[in-house]
């Protein structure tokens, strides 16, 4: 038996002894994916396009779970297909890896669909998080997939980016144990059964200039360091992700997808990286038709893999026929190609396919959208959402009430209640890859880009579900998400004038398509609401009716009438399929509120960019302080959420007061519930260095822990906090942890500080 057959050799001794068998196709072939519909006849696989596309091997199969449009049992036929074609129809037999997004649910068809990233960010939730990523797993490997393309873990501190909903938020501590706990629930315990997490996107893509789409990013080397590399080097060195994605953009002057310095001497050198790392699409051919670094496609290619890039997806446009002539004359040397070959084969074995290609081929629903996996929906639905204002109580409504108006054009829309990488939203997408491919499409659902494959429970939905028999509840839509059309005021207005109180749902759509306002390629100047529902809800407003303000949107939303006039407003994000049941649960009580804010909402998008963490000549202007024609603070400021219950923080310790440079503290606190409901609070342990010698932002947060409590409950929260993590990079660009003091504080928000105490580093 060859050694790379035989699995009692290591993975790297089985990947040097099937590199020395290859032949510069087989090679190549392994450094790049072919689009899953590439390979699709009316039947599902073909063998004869596969005959032609893969008959030297494939490194990946692309988007395969949308990009086919297969329910899932065909779909296991497909994968099954593929695997049997590369392994007994091609010399070596060497398997693809079969990937697909999987950011807030596996993009397939069938598949649970949570709550975008930025939402279950709002639930400060770990155990939260893993359980999501653990329902992923399942559904990805009962089809065969082994890799998905997520967590983004870039740092989200300018809301006109479109791709802030696919974010942690815009703390780096907060993104890393996020991002931590998303990688333990989709890689497992073992990940011969687990699915390969992939971070993204490497590095500073979320600091565009202008908050435009792959525009360049001006971030000082202090700042990438501990701000934006900061979360994927705790990933990958606590979490174990074996995967990597470079990101389009470039900083100062290097594009990521071709910078050594980012891809081999900090993510392997320094941080001992031994995964792979794949390109965005499309991100290697755009360092010559986009960025123009490079004079040709194959020249791209080149730097690509130089830098420390190894794979070019989602098709090999630049490690080409003329790519391959320049290895075999020697122009560009052919032990950088083996490098990266040995990375990917190292992986496969890793995953274990060589020994298991192949899996059932009998899936049914007992992984997909089960009442269990709409349970989880729901409770992530529910802790995500964040409760911004609820002036005089008005919150919660009694299910009682005669008559309630539901108005808006999110009111009744399940599709705008989900993220930009799910099935729905980006099968239109995939519909238009594939005639540009000219591949043919063997569903009628491809073409429709608004198939919804699982039960979406709108708003409306679930207010109607929610109140009594005695209350009416009359809904209008109004108006579009945007356009000029009044057409539906007049209805709107008057179902308004009829209602008790009115629930008006507004916000955008999250996607890809020019119809989109949120998303990736989204990106807006402005942060208020189209101004056609800026017009709908004031003439509503105006009539004197209790008006309760549901955002279902990407990015905050935040015209200054809004906060000073509209007396409850709730955000719901884009809270998925049980969307509409959560925000229900909310505004009737049934569960109370406890989403809390990971990104600054400013009063005006003037004020971008604005953190929490800022320096301490930041957030203000000298010596007055504001500016001229607004407050320099926050409308909302990080960490922020209201609650329908009071929660008390005293007794704070911090013991020990003093340690060295090795050591560790810990930082204690009661937290009691003094209200009459039970209710969940988020403690927040943010740190000040007092004096350092490069200046230090005003805080830090350090820790956190999220606590369900019944009325009159007390608990007992502990943080330990190393000085180790206090550190920052010097002068020098070294981490370094300097003696010194250091204030310690307990907040509800970034700026609703409860207790504070000090620490000093001997």
């Amino acid at each position: 038996m060859e050694i790379y057959r035989n699995h009692q050799y290591s993975p790297a001794d089985r990947a040097e002894d099937l590199v020395n068998r290859m032949d510069i196709d087989e090679k190549l072939a392994q450094l790049s994916g072919v689009w899953a519909m590439q390979l699709l006849d009316e039947n599902g696989f073909s063998a004869d396009k596969a005959g032609n596309l893969i008959k030297n091997g494939i490194g990946h199969i692309c988007r395969a779970g949308v990009g086919t449009a297969l329910d899932p049992p065909e779909l296991v036929d497909y994968v099954n297909g593929v695997q049997r074609f590369l392994t007994e129809e091609t010399r070596l037999g060497i398997p693809a890896i079969i990937h697909e997004e999987c950011l807030s649910g596996f993009v397939c068809k069938g598949a649970t669909i949570f709550p975008q990233i930025i939402g279950l960010a709002s639930t400060w939730d770990r155990q939260l998080i893993t359980e999501i990523t653990t329902v992923i797993r399942n559904q990805m490997l009962s089809v065969g997939f082994r890799m998905g393309l997520a967590p983004v873990l870039d740092i989200a501190r300018d809301p006109r980016f479109g791709r802030l909903e696919e974010t942690f938020g815009e703390d780096p501590f907060l993104t890393a144990e996020m991002g931590i706990a998303y990688v333990r629930g989709l890689q497992g315990d073992d990940i011969k059964n687990g699915v390969l997490a992939t971070l993204k996107h490497f590095a500073g893509y979320s600091k565009p200039e202008g908050g435009l789409n792959q525009a360049p990013a001006d971030i000082p080397p202090r700042m990438l360091r501990e701000i934006y590399l900061y979360p994927f080097e705790r990933v990958i060195k606590e979490a174990g992700a074996l995967s990597v994605m470079n990101s389009y953009n470039e900083i100062d002057g290097i594009p990521s997808a071709a910078s050594e310095e980012l891809l081999t001497r900090i993510l392997r050198d320094s941080w001992s990286f031994s995964g792979i790392v794949i390109s965005d699409y499309y991100a290697v051919l755009m360092l010559n038709t986009f960025h123009h670094i490079a004079d040709s496609p194959d020249q791209a290619g080149w730097l690509a893999l130089k830098a420390g890039t190894d794979q070019e997806l989602p098709v090999p446009d630049c490690l080409n026929e003329i790519f391959k002539e320049k290895v075999l004359a020697g122009i560009y040397p052919i032990d950088v190609v083996d490098r990266a070959v040995k990375r990917i084969l190292q992986l496969k074995f890793i995953l274990g396919l060589f020994e298991n290609p192949y899996i059932s081929s009998t899936v049914g629903k007992k992984v997909f959208d089960v009442p269990e996996q709409r349970q989880l929906a729901r409770r992530a639905a529910r802790e995500s959402i964040i409760l911004l204002k609820n002036e005089g109580g008005l919150l919660p409504l009694s299910k009682k009430i005669k008559c309630l108006a539901v108005i808006g054009p999110n009111a009744d829309n399940p599709r705008n209640q989900l993220g930009d990488y799910t099935y729905a939203s980006q099968i239109g997408l995939m519909t238009m890859t594939a005639h540009s491919l000219q591949c043919e499409l063997i569903s009628d659902g491809m073409c429709n880009s608004d198939t919804i494959t699982v039960p979406v429970i709108t708003v409306l939905e679930g207010i109607k579900s929610h109140v009594s028999h005695e209350c009416e509840v009359k809904h209008a839509r109004g108006c579009d998400i945007s356009g000029e059309n009044r057409e539906g005021f007049g209805e709107a207005i008057e179902v308004a004038r009829s209602a008790d109180a009115v629930i008006f749902v507004a916000g955008g759509r999250s996607g890809q398509t020019v119809d989109c306002t949120s998303g990736e390629m989204r990106d807006a100047v402005s942060l208020n609401l189209p101004s056609i529902q800026n017009a709908l809800l004031k003439e509503i407003y105006d009539l004197g009716k209790p008006v309760i303000l549901v955002i279902i949107n990407g990015r905050p939303i935040t015209p200054a009438w809004l906060a000073e006039k509209i007396p409850a407003i709730v955000l719901a994000w884009l809270p998925g399929e049980e969307g509409g049941n959560a925000v229900a649960d909310i505004i009737f009580g049934d569960y109370n509120p406890c989403g809390r804010l990971t990104v600054t909402i400013p009063r005006d998008s003037g004020q971008i960019p604005i953190y929490y963490g800022s320096k301490p000549s930041g957030g203000k202007s000298q010596f007055w302080g504001d500016y001229v024609d607004c407050k320099a603070g926050p409308l909302y400021e990080f960490g922020y959420g209201l609650s329908y219950t009071k929660f008390k923080y005293d007794n704070l310790h911090i013991e020990p007061q003093r340690i060295s440079v090795s050591g560790e503290t810990e930082i204690s606190l009661d937290i009691t519930n003094v209200g009459d409901k039970p209710g969940a609070d988020v403690v927040q342990l943010y740190v000040n260095d007092v004096t350092a010698s490069v200046t230090r932002p005003v805080k830090q947060l350090k820790g956190f822990e999220r606590i369900q409590l019944q009325p009159g409950e007390k608990h007992n929260i502990k943080f330990y906090l190393r000085a180790v993590d206090l550190g920052f990079y010097n002068q020098e660009l070294q981490y370094a942890v300097e003696p010194g003091m250091f204030k310690v504080m307990i907040g509800r928000s970034s700026n609703d500080i409860q207790l504070e105490g000090s620490l000093e580093i001997d």
